[in-house]
Order: structure tokens, then sequence, then C-alpha cells
């Protein structure tokens, strides 16, 4: 089971506060983590620990931040041939996380802003012997693209992890096999404004008409809703044992997401262990220790079953 990630590889530096500051204020009380993340290779890991042996495409600086990350990737057999390094200085990610697990983050992309195509070209051999490849989009637009046409051409199955959410040219649309949206980020892909007035059945359904594949609409404590040219189906959320860090955990479901398509399961299913895999990551502090294993999914599948 291959799959292949183009994304995002950024230090995370978070900083867990009584409350998140109101404009012009400062909050004192906190504590402060720094550690690695990026959707891009926070998937990756989270892939590779689920059982997929993983190729990544990223770009980093030549700066301290860019090492720990290779040194992260070989420890976690993440495949990093082919990360691009920069010019520019290795993203970062100001994290503020409230006592709740809500957070609130802010990113210089440096480095990530010299992913082009020429640089997913040559990691077209990745992408053509992979099972899935997916997509997020921290990354600049070009490389979006450039990434989803080569898996069309290629024959390898698309997954889109539409975050952060923007507007995508018209031209992708028909290239992405599976798109997994949350509540927030189906309507600024559908060019919808504020009011209007859809609920997320009609989301999902105008997602899955956009593309003509599988779309998922994850909704956190309510589950997720699947729609595939058979219909629409509801999978209920996996409860997690405590809230202790939203960070991550939509990573950590496309990656399982990813892995359970890989391995055929159906779409509704492979939902369903997604969801297992993003409450586990929320109820552990931090990205990468709230990325699960294998082992730890199915122990609590077992426990719930």
């Amino acid at each position: 089971m291959k799959i292949a990630v183009v994304g995002s590889y950024g230090a995370g530096l978070t900083m867990r506060v009584p409350r998140a500051p109101s404009a012009g204020e400062t909050v004192s009380g906190g504590t402060f983590d720094p550690g690695p993340g990026g959707k891009g290779s926070n998937q990756a890991v989270a892939a590779a620990r689920l059982g997929a042996e993983v190729a990544l495409l990223t770009a980093v600086g030549d700066d301290d931040f860019g090492r720990a990350a290779r040194e992260l990737w070989h420890a976690e057999g993440v495949g990093a041939e082919h990360v691009v390094t920069a010019l520019a200085p290795t993203m970062v990610g100001f994290i503020l996380v409230e006592p709740s697990g809500e957070n609130r983050i802010a990113i210089a992309p440096g480095a990530l802003d010299e992913l082009d195509a020429a640089a997913v070209e040559r990691f077209r051999a990745e992408i053509a012997a992979a099972d899935i490849l997916v997509v997020s989009m921290e990354i600049p637009e070009e490389a979006v693209a450039a990434t989803l046409r080569t898996g069309r051409e290629t024959g390898t199955r698309t997954l889109l992890n539409p975050a952060p959410a923007r507007p995508l040219p018209e031209e992708c649309w028909p290239l992405i096999d599976v798109i997994t949206p949350n509540q927030t980020e189906a309507p600024v892909l559908l060019g919808l404004e504020e009011d209007h007035g859809l609920d997320d059945e009609d989301l999902v359904r105008a997602l899955r008409e956009r593309t003509g594949g599988i779309a998922v609409l994850t909704r956190g404590g309510q589950g997720a809703l699947v729609a595939e040219e058979s219909g629409v189906t509801s999978v209920p959320p996996h409860p997690p044992t405590a809230v202790v860090d939203t960070t991550g955990a939509g990573d950590s479901f496309t990656a399982a997401l990813a892995v359970a398509l890989a391995e055929g399961l159906p779409a509704a299913r492979a939902a369903a262990f997604a969801a297992v895999a993003g409450a586990h990551t929320v109820s552990v502090a931090g990205v990468i220790p709230a990325l699960p294993t294998r082992d730890q999914l199915d122990a609590r599948i077992g426990r719930t079953s």
C-alpha cells in the first residue's frame, strides 16, 4: 500500500493559553511547546504510522527547522528524497490553544512559496507508483493544480484535503476523486456567500457534483457525511475520551481515510475508520504525539465494538 503526499511542512510554535487574547490585549500564564507541523508532513507521518509506504513532497529551508523535519521523516519511515530545500526559511505556524482544545493558527509560508510545478514533475514517478495521492492547500495553487493533473495523467486516485480553503480553479474540479472539506471550508470552495442557506447535505451533494467523485464533509462532533453517486451516507462520530487539543485532527482523519481507501474499503467505512483516528488525535496534546498507530486505532475500535 503506497501513498504519495504533496503538502506543507512547518514548525509549529504552540502556546497554551488561559484564553485567546482580544485585539491589542496581552494574556499571561501560557506554556510554550515547539514542534513539527504542516498539513502535508502530518498526513505523511500519520499514514506511515498506520502502515502505509509513504513518499512526501514539500519544501523546507536550509535551517534548524528544516533539518529537524528531515530527522522526523527518517525516524517515522517517510520517504523524503524529493523534498525541496528552498532559499526561504522553513514555514512557521504560531498556534494558540485554549483550555477547551480549540485553536487559532497564523502561518508564515516561507519555503513553501518555492514549491512549484517543476518540483511536482520530479515527483511524478512517486505519484504514479502510489495507490492514493493526497494533496492539501498550504502550498501554492500552481503546485496543487500540477499535483492533481499529474495524478490524473498517471492514473493515481487523488484525494484533496482543501485546507486552508480557497476557491479552486475550474480546471482542478474534474481532477479530484475524493475531496474532504469541513463545514467551514465547503462554502468557500463552492464560492458561496455567508447566507447561502444550504444545509450540510446540500453542501456535500454540491461538492460531489463538482468533482464527479466522492465528497466527505467532516462535521466535528456530528461525524461526517459521505456523498457518492449512489447517495449520501451519514457517518456517526466516534466519541473521544476527552478533547485536549484539536490541532492535527483533520490531518489524522485525512491520512486514515487515505489508508482505508488504499486498502479497498468503501468510502463510508473508510470515513468511519478515519473518524476513530480523529477522535484519538483530539484526546492527546500536540500534533505528532497525537497521531495514532494502527495498534492504537485497533484497540480503540475494539473497546467500542
